[in-house]
């Protein structure tokens, strides 16, 4: 517990939806919500114009459009936010050397590490150096918390929320906690804090009133301890610069359950190699291969294969998944599919072998299905009759928010498709708000595009182009059915 305020902890403003305010003038000043736009999404974060209605993060999608049903949907743009989070970041860098990123949008900095503050008006002084600094680069908000220790500068964050500034001074730490529910302490959930108000503890001032030792015998011998400590406002853990990975998994919930068990297979292929791409950039191996699957009732089972060595290797990955999968019973249908690596490394030692008989066994698959065009079911279609038509290309699909630029008017994003039609506002983050077109969903001159700064316009490249961001393009989403509430705005082309 230090004496002085330089433990500064940093969280963006609603920052998924602030970055899609920001992006698009249109939606400004109105109620966003970002998140899986299917039936059985969630929202990964909502303006603060939609928490008006109830709206907040992990509520399932079908909720909240009923309780915003005018509000924008829109699908995330990571490579969008990891750019602003890599801005952000570059900053937080500047003040000191101990950053300890939380996730994209929050970190913790130690401001006496850095030699940026040792006294409560240098703290304050660096804190709102800080927020106008991330508004000039950015063009978001961000609120900072600074205390004395981790927790209290979380705490004093939650406290500043929206885009302000709030100090503990040292001293003041119990009589700030003491009125506070205990569910502001890390560690105390919905369970915990239950247990804690049958015991008639509410507040954190009932914690420290019980003692360590009545905390202990409700809660046991470490987590009593611990929060006994939280409660009298001691927290000594350090500012991290590095966080060692644990694991590394992807997953995703399914609109409809699953049934074949060819697309199950499938699903299960996709989801390691997006494993093993999240992998590779973190610059990691991992031994243990991991699935998930969560059946149609809810069920969720977890099983596990460690290899000889670490690996990196998608072939090997897929083969362990399919492995595990075939110990699965799916019949009654699954909604959610997941695939992890653990026990992560920093150097490979592949199973040579196993990878060889996994890429010969692909290759032999891709030409026994492969041809004109493979059918769902991993089948090889029925050869052509001379003459005969052959299927027209495939419909393409347009995920709400998505970035997209068309030969004659320019960079948009997606309003809202559907019925073989894709509307599109066409604007950018400094442009008043555009106006609304609709197009084929297979227009040609239609495509996507990548995310734009948010501060700008871009300098121009060559022919034209920006040279911001360097990312791939936006990959298109199966979820493009649902966009702006309300139903998108309709015009000619």
């Amino acid at each position: 517990m230090r004496t002085a305020p330089t433990i500064l902890h940093l969280d963006m403003d609603a920052f998924f939806a602030a970055a899609e305010q920001a992006a698009k003038p249109s939606l400004r000043g109105k109620p966003v919500v970002v998140g899986g736009l299917g039936p059985r999404g969630v929202v990964a974060t909502a303006s603060y114009e939609a928490r008006r209605f109830g709206v907040h993060s992990a509520m399932p999608m079908a909720q909240a459009r009923r309780l915003a049903p005018n509000a924008a949907y829109l699908v995330p743009r990571f490579s969008l936010y990891r750019s602003v989070s890599e801005q952000v970041m570059e900053l937080l860098g500047r003040l000191s050397p101990l950053v300890e990123p939380l996730s994209l949008d929050e970190a913790f900095v130690d401001l006496e590490a850095g030699e940026a503050a040792d006294d409560v008006s240098s703290a304050r002084a660096a804190g709102e150096r800080l927020r106008a600094d991330i508004r000039a680069v950015t063009g978001l908000t961000g609120s900072v918390g600074l205390a004395g220790s981790k927790m209290l500068a979380k705490i004093a964050s939650e406290q500043a929320k929206p885009d302000g500034l709030f100090l503990i001074e040292p001293g003041t730490e119990r009589e700030l906690l003491g009125p506070m529910p205990v569910r502001t302490l890390p560690g105390v959930g919905p369970a915990t804090g239950e247990h804690l108000r049958r015991a008639g503890m509410t507040t954190v001032a009932d914690l420290a009133e019980a003692g360590e030792d009545e905390l202990v015998r409700l809660l046991g011998r470490a987590h009593g301890a611990a929060l006994f400590r939280m409660a009298l406002g001691h927290d000594d853990r350090p500012v991290v610069a590095e966080r060692d990975a644990k694991s590394v998994s992807v997953e995703d919930t399914f609109d409809v359950d699953l049934h074949d068990r060819v697309r199950v297979r499938t699903e299960v292929d996709r989801l390691a190699d997006r494993c093993v791409a999240r992998l590779r950039a973190s610059g990691h191996s991992g031994r243990t291969i991991v699935l998930k699957v969560r059946r149609y009732d809810f069920s969720t089972l977890t099983r596990s294969e460690t290899l000889r060595g670490p690996t990196d290797d998608a072939a090997v990955v897929r083969e362990a998944a399919g492995r595990l999968l075939e110990a699965v019973d799916t019949t009654g249908g699954v909604r959610l599919l997941g695939v992890g690596v653990t026990g992560l490394a920093d150097y490979t030692q592949e199973d040579l072998f196993a990878q060889a008989a996994a890429k010969e066994s692909a290759a032999v698959l891709s030409q026994a299905v492969s041809g004109p065009e493979a059918a769902p079911d991993g089948t090889a279609p029925e050869p052509a009759e001379p003459g005969a038509e052959r299927p027209g290309p495939v419909e393409r699909l347009w995920a709400a928010g998505q970035d997209v630029r068309h030969a004659r008017h320019g960079h948009g994003w997606v309003q809202g498709s559907g019925v073989g039609r894709v509307t599109v506002r066409f604007e950018e983050p400094w442009s008043p708000p555009g106006r609304v077109r609709t197009f084929r969903v297979d227009d040609e001159e239609l495509e996507p595009a990548d995310p734009l700064p948010l501060i700008g316009p871009p300098e121009e490249g060559p022919a034209g182009q920006s040279s911001w961001p360097a990312t791939r393009p936006k990959e298109r989403s199966p979820e493009a059915g649902a966009g702006v509430g309300g139903g998108p705005e309709m015009s000619s082309p």
